[in-house]
């Protein structure tokens, strides 16, 4: 199996530091946006398999930016980050076609094993569209 190439899009600088520190310690090829539209102007470049979207950022929402996601790359899945305390925003992020979500503060394992199953569910998809 090929490595997992993440996004990870925050507005908090020092949180993408961390945690593409610690998912690169764990084999996972990592790379940032700070924002919704710089997160999209990347995806329209480089194939990543999982995007890790924090739900509050200034700009795009994490919401309206997984919304363009999973309109223009149907491979892709996210993992909804939310800080605030509540299930809701994570909840919302479902509805909206996200694979999972993850309340801050998380344990880094927690996280490692949601980005291996929302790959796995990645190449299941690319598998079968491949097949039809």
């Amino acid at each position: 199996m090929s490595r997992i190439r993440v996004l990870v899009v925050d507005d908090e600088p020092d949180f993408l530091k961390l945690i593409g520190r610690r998912l690169a310690k764990r084999n996972v090829d990592v790379d940032v946006a700070n924002n919704g539209q710089e997160a999209l102007n990347f995806l329209s470049k480089t194939s990543v398999n999982v995007v890790i979207l924090d739900v509050r950022m200034p700009g795009l929402s994490g919401i309206e930016t997984l919304k363009e996601i999973r309109r223009r790359y149907h491979d892709v899945e996210v993992i909804m980050l939310t800080g605030h305390g509540s299930v809701q925003s994570g909840i919302e992020g479902i509805s909206h076609g996200a694979y999972d979500y993850i309340l801050k503060p998380f344990l880094i394992d927690d996280l490692l094993e949601r980005i291996r199953a929302a790959n796995e569910h990645s190449e299941l998809k690319r598998q079968s569209r491949s097949v039809s």
